[in-house]
């Protein structure tokens, strides 16, 4: 028996996803088509004597989320229920805190993984993989190849290549340790609960000593990967599955327009029926592009590659769209040009209207590149990436909005470049 954990977190203040996370929380904000959080359950949903799927996080339970699960409970036909933290308890924290909710039934193992990755998820691999490395050992966590570069942004695994054991561990080091990093993703046993434990205990003596101390309290946050897998590297107890097929972070909204691009991609295997086709009468199609029933299109529009339409959007005669994603509700006006861009829920881009971004995609001459988790500013400017619109934005006719992030409810009047429009 088996059950899957996925920690989806909860609102952050700064978050690099804003404006688009004042909607929606971000594991249900669509790539491809559908939650961020359906591709994570699709897997899982799939893996032989899969019991039960656990969100964890620290968001209200509110009716988004609560229809969200519904609706996945009835389509992948599994029990699926949230947990919900008090406070932000880190990647350890969270299912500790949980513990006798994951090991309820006696699962013999248990799948973890962050909301907030793209990948195709090669869960029954990994399970494979396990069942070939005996009892001894208490996880197997996946990993990919990064080039030396990126390697410092992500937590880098050393490992044993005749045995694939973890030697040794360095979450974002200072200099290479190795090009190997961690994906997010992990199948533990319940063994894991006594390593975490042990950390546990350690941190409630601190804690109290702090608070003699200096009458402060200290956070009861517990990181995987600062506290368990630094110590538990080397003894045998946990081991690395390489994946070669595709996997990226979603930190950005830049990062979500890449992550669509990857699962449409994908779709030729899994859905081929998503992939919008060329027809009489409809817009024409180049590349991979989703497109929601629901929408209303001129079939003289042009989609793609790389685009995904949602629910009930209008688009106009001559609108060219590329490399973007357009949100429920979203109007695109006649002649409108929308490229590298996320229009948001009920905005309307006016005619003759040009939206435009920076793509922030990895170097397509470097296999082993992933995309840069890029910071707001640089230089004391905006760093050119993607136009966001958020919910219920409106441009009007013949301007052109570029790099610039607006956010919900403005009426704009004439054009903007490289700003944030508050």
């Amino acid at each position: 028996m088996l059950k899957a954990i996925i920690l989806i977190g909860g609102p952050q203040k700064g978050t690099r996803f804003r404006p688009l996370s004042f909607e929606v929380p971000k594991p249900l904000f669509p790539v491809a088509g559908v939650p961020m959080l359906q591709h994570h359950i699709e897997a899982c949903a799939q893996v032989p004597d899969m019991k039960e799927i656990i969100l964890i996080g620290f968001y209200q339970p509110n009716d988004e989320l609560n229809r969200f699960i519904s609706c996945a409970q009835q389509e992948f036909k599994i029990p699926i229920r949230y947990l919900q933290e008090f406070t932000a308890l880190g990647t350890g924290g969270g299912i500790y805190h949980f513990r006798d909710q994951i090991l309820s039934g006696g699962p013999g193992a248990f799948f973890l993984m962050n909301a907030d990755v793209c990948s195709e998820f090669p869960l029954q691999e990994m399970l494979r993989f396990h069942r070939q490395h005996g009892e001894g050992h208490c996880g197997v966590l996946l990993g990919t190849t990064a080039n030396r570069t990126q390697s410092l942004n992500y937590g880098c695994i050393v490992e044993n290549h005749e045995t694939n054991e973890m030697l040794h561990f360095v979450e974002k080091p200072s200099t290479f340790v190795s090009d190997i990093i961690n994906c997010g993703i992990y199948l533990f046993t319940p063994e894991i609960f006594g390593h975490i434990g042990k950390v546990f205990q350690r941190n409630q003596q601190e804690r109290i000593q702090e608070e003699l101390t200096n009458g402060k309290q200290m956070p009861e946050v517990i990181r995987l990967e600062q506290d368990i897998f630094t110590t538990l590297a080397g003894q045998k107890k946990l081991f690395v599955y390489k994946t070669q097929h595709f996997w990226s972070q979603i930190k950005s909204a830049g990062s979500a327009i890449y992550a669509s691009r990857l699962y449409l991609k994908q779709y030729h295997q899994t859905h081929p029926e998503r992939l919008a086709t060329n027809q009489d009468r409809t817009p024409k199609i180049i590349g991979d592009v989703y497109i929601h029933p629901t929408a209303n299109i001129d079939p003289s529009a042009v989609l793609g590659p790389n685009v995904s339409i949602g629910k009930g959007v209008t688009i106009g005669g001559g609108v060219r769209v590329r490399e973007s994603i357009i949100l429920h509700g979203a109007v695109l006006q006649d002649h409108c040009c929308v490229l590298n861009s996320i229009v948001g829920w009920d905005s309307t881009v006016g005619k003759w209207a040009r939206v435009e971004g920076t793509p922030s995609d990895p170097n397509p001459n470097d296999p082993y590149a992933k995309i840069d988790s890029e910071t707001l500013f640089r230089d004391g400017g905006l760093t050119p990436s993607i136009t966001i619109l958020g919910c219920n934005v409106n441009i009007p006719s013949e301007v052109i909005i570029r790099n610039s992030i607006v956010l919900p409810h403005k009426d704009l009047n004439r054009s903007f470049k490289n700003q944030i429009i508050l």
